[in-house]
């Protein structure tokens, strides 16, 4: 019997990138990987939108349009290049009225992409219907998703296959046009056992011919036994990416997956050495990049406080640029009330910085003491239908203090009243600061707002964590740097170094 064909995309170069460095790397450092990862025989690649259309322009003073012309043109007229979208955010952080959703897929087909990734963080339906019939109407392929994660333990009342069928069914019944299905598990909470019951669900619902994939991290541990269960139950496809953006906050890596399926009756289309030859190219180009140790590890107690990887470590950097890293254990800790008041969204972006926002304002400040201006219009209704009713008495904070009533309006229709969310006023701010008014340049501004503006000046400031560029406080084979007020030490061994944190008494004894 023939091998059943699985695809892979390759997510290096987007949810790699924002799962382990937060998104910053500079294009002209990772370029020459979208030639290795055609050789290595990897055609369907994710090249942008996430964190990856805003986190060029805030941290790395690059255009995101002119980065997705190039990869383009580096990769060929054949490959499937996906990006992600929000949904009614698109790659914002807020909802946008119906003349921004569409200038993004309309600017997003004109730069080179051939699929979007859509998803709502909340699994509110209303949320996707005007979207998809954006992305399918500028000639794009629209990839529907179903957001997953795992509830903290006792928590019950959604994100189990019955919420999921129900989700699914409402995607069906709205008449959203879609190309394929994917559940997105942001935190890589999701057992075994539910991605298996899920996807089988699916594959019952769905039209036959349907393309599902499973799109997970390895943050709490189980991607690999979530993928095979996902193909037992008849999952088409699967995201995977290579060192050093592989494994712990990111996807698991490829060529663990191609390990693990050994024997089994599935078929990548790949040949093991060539990505092995692929990976290893990607760990050299991105060598003197610093990797935050908390992004190569797998945490146990994640699934109490799910944070996905692409926000944990975009989190944490800026805690770093804060002086605030000590905090990060007592939010992490503080998310699980967050989560199970908020009315258990999916924790992935923009609901998952909204948890994490919530959950430091609760550290610092006392609990329910500031509400997060995010947190609060999400337990209103501002962003749509929560899979379950929020807490009474939280509701009851966001009003006093948000000077808001709850609504149950369509939070596009919500947005369309806001001028300051438009494309004119935009149009308008670019006029005033003489600056060239294309559409691309009214998206940048749209999107990314005062900092957008930044960027379109001249302005924007390159933040990227490079070893060769940290503060160095002893020469030779041994040096030492202080990084986020630890020190640690880079020790040469033959041809390798190592890097080793050095803590004196006195470090202990302020602990």
């Amino acid at each position: 019997m023939a091998k059943k064909f699985i695809d892979i995309m390759d997510t290096s170069m987007r949810d790699g990138f924002q799962s382990v460095f937060g998104g910053r790397v500079k294009f002209e450092d990772f370029s020459p990987c979208i030639e290795a990862a055609r050789n290595a025989g990897l055609t369907h690649l994710e090249f942008g939108g996430g964190a990856r259309f805003q986190a060029p322009l805030f941290y790395l003073n690059e255009d995101p349009f002119e980065i997705m012309d190039k990869f383009r043109e580096l990769a060929g007229p054949d490959a499937n290049l996906q990006t992600l979208s929000r949904g009614v955010n698109t790659v914002a952080l807020d909802t946008a009225p119906r003349d921004v959703i569409e200038m993004h897929a309309k600017l997003f087909k004109k730069h080179g992409t051939t699929t979007i990734r859509n998803f709502d963080a909340l699994n509110d339906v209303q949320n996707l219907t005007y979207s998809g019939e954006m992305i399918v109407k500028h000639g794009l392929k629209h990839e529907v998703v179903v957001t997953l994660m795992d509830l903290p333990p006792g928590c019950t009342g959604a994100h189990d296959v019955k919420f999921y069928e129900t989700t699914l069914r409402a995607i069906l019944d709205a008449g959203i046009p879609y190309h394929s299905v994917c559940f997105k598990d942001a935190s890589g909470t999701s057992s075994p056992q539910k991605i298996y019951e899920t996807i089988k669900m699916a594959r019952k619902l769905l039209p036959e011919d349907t393309h599902i994939r499973l799109h997970s991290h390895e943050t709490a541990g189980v991607s690999i036994s979530c993928y095979l269960a996902a193909l037992e139950g008849g999952a088409d496809g699967l995201d995977t990416a290579v060192a050093p953006v592989s494994g712990g906050t990111s996807q698991p890596d490829l060529l663990v997956l191609m390990h693990a399926l050994k024997g089994k009756n599935y078929d990548l289309g790949l040949d093991i050495y060539k990505v092995r030859e692929y990976e290893e190219f990607f760990k050299n180009q991105l060598k003197d990049y610093f990797i935050p140790p908390e992004a190569t590890h797998v945490s146990p107690v994640i699934s109490f406080s799910p944070m996905p990887g692409g926000a944990l470590t975009a989190n944490t950097q800026m805690m770093r640029d804060f002086d605030l890293l000590d905090k990060f254990d007592a939010v992490i800790n503080e998310m699980q009330e967050v989560v199970s008041k908020g009315g258990f969204g999916t924790s992935v972006t923009p609901v998952s910085q909204f948890y994490f926002q919530q959950a430091f304002n609760n550290v610092v400040a006392g609990k329910w003491e500031k509400i997060a201006d995010g947190y609060g219009k999400m337990v209103l209704g501002y962003f749509g239908r929560t899979p379950v009713a929020p807490d009474p008495e939280v509701v009851k904070h966001a009003v006093e203090q948000l000077k808001l009533e709850p609504t149950t309006e369509n939070p596009v229709d919500i947005a369309e009243r806001d001028e300051k969310k438009g494309i004119a006023y935009w149009t308008k701010q670019l006029e005033n600061e003489g600056i060239p008014t294309t559409e691309e340049n009214v998206f940048i501004a749209v999107s990314g707002q005062t900092k957008g503006i930044i960027f379109l000046k001249g302005n924007a400031q390159c933040q990227v964590r490079k070893l060769s560029t940290m503060p160095e406080l002893k020469k030779g084979a041994t040096n030492t740097m202080d990084v986020e007020n630890r020190k640690v030490m880079r020790v040469s061994v033959g041809e390798k170094e190592f890097e080793v944190q050095v803590e004196t008494m006195k470090d202990k004894e302020k602990k």
